[in-house]
């Protein structure tokens, strides 16, 4: 008989204080395609507080184990899975259910990990870094020498853009709500950096930090009351990348402003893209994980609370306290 699982569960969609911490029975042998991981860390997202709320278009009904993103060892295998052993280290995300010490997932959405990379740092890359390379990779096609305005620069999918737009020749102009988050990306790659709260003008903003040519690709996970500056401030020929919306408001697009700019609205729905394109999704993560191993990026991480602290946690994305990257810990 396998060992216990640890889980946070949802009993009550709402706020993290609902949260509860249970043993629940450990998992069955696996299926056919099916492999057992034992979690070691787990990635929070601002997916998760949607999904807990009831407000993401994923509603799974209670009780559910919040957390879409681990990492951890396989610890069993199911028949017909030849591409991973028990031993190895690998990472996965899921809509939900992975804040939990053992899970049990198809092994065609698992992807391993470099000997370098630990599963602490996978956490913070897997899904934030995954983001933000089929975005400024696949759905802007960023060139070297190209101006990248990132709103959100301190968040998970913000810092993880400024890394890997200057890991691949843009010319980074950092943004965040406050210019103390802001200038944080100084130190990870951005040429300048500005904060955009309280009566700060974005547009005068990027203007500035442009020479007045504004931002070839905009990347946008905040939405809300600065995207429509930000909007405007796309160079002519430019692409804005909706990536989603932790400012809370999901704003609305005046469609005369990419005519006359000659600019694109493009979406980035990492989560279909992994689904669809999963042959792709694993060389973007060959490369990022190979970044990550040779040391030329490194996850912002604002804590590593223990998985009983999971409340708490997630508490820190609410109220958007956190500077990068959430992450659980199953041992503690």
């Amino acid at each position: 008989m396998s060992s216990p699982t640890t889980a946070v569960l949802c009993r009550t969609l709402g706020g993290p204080e609902l949260l509860e911490i249970v043993e629940l029975p450990g998992p069955a042998a696996p299926g056919p395609g099916e492999v057992v991981v034992a979690v070691e860390h787990v990635g929070l997202n601002f997916h998760d507080l949607l999904v807990l709320s009831g407000e993401h278009v994923v509603r799974p009904e209670p009780p559910f184990s919040p957390g879409s993103e681990y990492a951890g060892t396989v610890t069993a295998v199911g028949p017909g899975v030849h591409a991973v052993a028990i031993g190895d280290r690998v990472a996965g995300n899921e809509e939900y259910g992975c804040a939990r010490s053992a899970l049990t997932v198809s092994a065609d959405r698992i992807t391993p990990l470099p000997d370098a990379v630990s599963t602490r740092d996978a956490v913070a890359i897997l899904v934030a870094y995954g983001t933000a390379f089929h975005a400024l990779v696949q759905r802007a096609a960023v060139r070297p020498g190209e101006t990248v305005l990132v709103l959100g620069s301190s968040g998970g999918v913000g810092s993880a853009a400024v890394d890997l737009a200057d890991l691949v020749g843009a010319h980074v102009v950092a943004a965040a709500s406050d210019p103390d988050r802001a200038a944080l990306a100084l130190d990870r790659g951005a040429r300048s950096a500005f904060g955009y709260g309280g009566d700060a003008d974005l547009r005068a903003a990027v203007r500035e930090h442009t020479g007045g040519a504004g931002a070839d690709v905009v990347v946008d996970p905040v939405g809300g009351t600065v995207a429509g500056a930000a909007l405007r401030s796309v160079a002519w020929g430019g692409r804005y990348l909706v990536v989603g919306f932790a400012g809370g408001e999901i704003p609305s697009v005046r469609l005369n402003i990419p005519l006359v700019k000659g600019s694109s609205v493009v979406g980035v729905f990492f989560g279909e893209f992994v689904r669809r394109r999963r042959a792709l999704h694993e060389r973007n993560m060959a490369t990022v994980f190979g970044w990550a191993a040779a040391g030329r990026l490194r996850p912002l991480v604002h804590d590593v609370l223990p998985l009983t602290d999971a409340a708490r946690a997630y508490r820190l994305l609410a109220d958007r306290a956190a500077v990068g990257k959430v992450v659980l810990s199953v041992a503690g």
